[in-house]
């Protein structure tokens, strides 16, 4: 197929969202399809079989788009609408393949260019707004709830990230249009060396402490005081590394860090490569998620289950709709039931058991090959409806 792929966000960056377009377009290139990614002018190209990349050009000078809803964003998707309507005027395409925002005139450049739509839904828009609290607008939420609901309505397939969205177009009436694809895939790691994990333990943990590893960015929502709070509460030989960020959020988090007196047992490490976040895994000792709100599953979840170190997990359903007490810690969102699952994971023979079984778990159950798969199911499943 010749797709028209729509994504506004910065591409590549190693974040949600830009991370997920990434492996979309390596199975789709893997799958022999043609792709033509339009994109904004942030970001590393990637280079793939069969695909091109075309950014809208950077007429204000922007520099960063954050994570989540912005003002920043519209001006540049007015722009990759601009792209997107004049690539469909000199190129015949047979399928516009949309993510989050970008659906909403994705869809209407499928009717007027009479090309099937498939909206991929990395999560539900009017929540976003609630949940990086952008908006508390009844007419901007309402705005959102509308054009999510026509855009379920007449795409010919929506690809689902999670479970939480599956059950969302269950209730709205759309399941036989839904297709699951957990983002499950990973980043080719650098090879880990004993010598290369030494080399953290000496760092971080000179007499041999143990390791408690955070990845991820540091909204609000992934739960970081709660993290600080545990760690706390945790012996002294315990020592926790917060992988990801930015250089301004370490500089917010430093001072509390000092206030707490947890200077010599927290340390802050720059956004890394993806491909050496393996690394860190490998010389971790437990694995926490503490994430406070959302539905989406975090992406960090497919790697740490991969690990086969022990996982602690917040016990909320952006978590349990993968997770289980087979898999993983799960504890309530308290820093003492939080530093309670810390201790076990790491004290607790029966830990490396769990941790085991997860590791299994994910060998079976999250291969490329059944990627791939589904992948190709929602192509076909696009192409054959109707055009709305």
């Amino acid at each position: 197929m010749r797709i028209l792929m729509l994504a506004p966000e910065p591409f590549f960056q190693p974040r949600g969202t830009p991370i997920s377009v990434y492996f979309r377009l390596q199975a789709l290139s893997h799958l022999g399809h043609e792709v033509t990614l339009l994109t904004y002018p942030l970001g590393q190209n990637v280079s793939f079989s069969g695909l091109k990349i075309k950014r809208v050009p950077n007429l204000f000078g922007i520099k960063k788009v954050k994570i989540g809803p912005s003002w920043i964003k519209i001006p540049l998707d007015f722009l990759l609408f601009l792209l997107a309507t004049k690539e469909l005027l000199i190129r015949k395409y047979d399928l516009i393949f949309s993510h989050e925002e970008a659906a909403f005139f994705g869809l209407f450049l499928s009717w007027w260019s009479r090309t099937p739509h498939l909206y991929d839904m990395h999560s539900s828009l009017p929540q976003q707004l609630e949940n990086f609290r952008f908006s508390t607008s009844p007419f901007l939420l309402g705005l959102f709830r509308l054009l999510e609901k026509l855009v379920l309505r007449f795409s010919s397939s929506v690809i689902v990230i999670c479970r939480d969205l599956q059950n969302k177009l269950l209730q709205e009436g759309y399941a036989s249009k839904a297709i699951l694809i957990e983002n499950f895939l990973d980043f080719p790691e650098e090879e880990v060396t004993a010598e290369a994990i030494e080399a953290i333990k000496k760092t971080y943990t000179p007499e041999g402490q143990k390791i408690v590893l955070y990845t991820g960015n540091f909204e609000p929502y992934q739960g970081i005081p709660l993290l600080l709070e545990a760690a706390r509460l945790c012996p002294k030989e315990v020592v926790f590394l917060l992988v990801g960020g930015t250089i301004s959020d370490h500089k917010n988090w430093q001072g509390k860090i000092i206030e707490m007196k947890l200077e010599n047992r927290v340390f802050f490490i720059p956004q890394l490569p993806p491909s050496k976040i393996g690394l860190y895994l490998a010389a971790a000792d437990a694995l926490v998620s503490p994430r406070l709100s959302g539905t989406n599953t975090p992406l960090k979840i497919y790697s740490y289950l991969r690990s086969g170190k022990p996982i602690v997990a917040t016990d909320l359903w952006t978590h349990t709709q993968v997770l289980n007490s087979d898999l993983a810690i799960l504890v309530k969102p308290e820093p003492e039931d939080m530093a309670r699952g810390i201790k076990f994971s790491l004290f607790d023979p029966q830990s490396k058991i769990i941790a085991q079984r997860a590791k299994e778990f994910a060998q079976k159950e999250y291969t490329p090959e059944k990627y791939y798969e589904k992948i190709e199911q929602a192509l076909k499943m696009a192409s054959r409806k109707n055009i709305c």
